[in-house]
């Protein structure tokens, strides 16, 4: 068996060649593989064959209790972990997976965080489209929960991916994989405005990228984040809010209308089907809270006599 730091380079050279992901997937998994052999180190297991069920267990409990992680980076380091553990399975390197014990911790895990239709409306109307600036914010923020993109995928974005006159979007997501996106009529016509009266006045490198900051550079997620940020306050929306949270308002809001499950997971990229379950899960619990609410013998509101 060749030593942890090797491993994880063979590892990290499979993933980039043979699954294709990018460089911030990369950079995400040798953070979690990094922190998970500074632990076997400390737990005096060196090798990657010595390391027990009990052993990984105690791991995540650790990343939970004494690192204060949640629940949603404790199960993807579970994930980053299970996958090296099977790729050496594959390479004849490791003998037994001791993930396979592992529970997926699914009860640990939180469902999404998610805004209203209404807080969504009131976070869209934020920006001053009186300003170049606020009709760039405004046109990107319709898109992202138009099309429930991610936000590395938003900034991104080429003015060729963009075919306005259909209405469509091609979006390059993880692993360099491509779908088509629709883009609903608000978006269509905010990126109408932006790109005939706002982009052309910052584009002074004749720049690739869609969204451009006050430099004329492509718009970054760090970029993006400061800007959600100063809306939320603007807007006082006192849930916690990150950039993925619109892409799970956009699903969340497709599924309560109807939408099919497939033709979700195929508008967010999921690759498994599994992952897009998750808001349906949001949604039994929220009919369970308006059922409780609301129901004559739900529990709650049922009359003593």
């Amino acid at each position: 068996m060749r030593d942890t730091p090797l491993a994880m380079e063979s590892f990290l050279a499979f993933l980039s060649v043979e699954k294709g992901l990018s460089k911030n997937s990369l950079v995400s998994y040798r953070f979690d593989l990094t922190k998970y052999f500074q632990y076997l180190t400390k737990i005096k297991r060196p090798e990657l064959n010595a390391v027990t069920h009990e052993d990984l267990t105690n791991f995540l409990f650790f990343l939970k209790d004494k690192e204060g992680m949640e629940a949603t980076s404790i199960a993807r380091h579970l994930s980053t972990i299970r996958g090296l553990h099977r790729y050496l399975v594959r390479e004849g390197e490791l003998k037994t997976d001791v993930t396979d014990r592992v529970d997926s911790l699914k009860l640990w895990k939180r469902l999404p965080e998610f805004l209203s239709v209404e807080e969504v409306e009131r976070l869209l109307a934020a920006p001053d489209i009186h300003a170049d600036q606020g009709i760039r914010d405004r046109t990107a923020l319709e898109l992202l929960y138009a099309t429930g993109m991610r936000v590395s995928e938003l900034v991104t974005l080429k003015t060729q991916q963009l075919d306005l006159t259909v209405g469509i979007i091609r979006v390059i997501g993880k692993g360099s994989k491509e779908r088509l996106v629709p883009v609903g009529k608000q978006a269509q016509k905010w990126l109408q405005r932006y790109l005939t009266a706002v982009r052309p006045r910052g584009d002074k490198k004749n720049s690739p990228d869609l969204f451009l900051t006050n430099r004329g550079k492509g718009m970054t997620r760090q970029n993006f984040w400061t800007l959600l940020k100063r809306y939320l306050r603007q807007c006082r929306i006192q849930k916690h809010v990150t950039p993925h949270t619109l892409r799970h308002s956009f699903a969340t809001h497709l599924l309560e209308r109807g939408a099919d499950l497939r033709v979700v997971q195929e508008l967010l990229g999921h690759a498994d089907i599994s992952t897009t379950q998750i808001y349906t899960h949001l949604e039994t619990s929220r009919l369970k809270k308006i059922h409780e609410q609301f129901h004559p013998r739900s529990g709650r509101n049922l009359l003593t006599r």
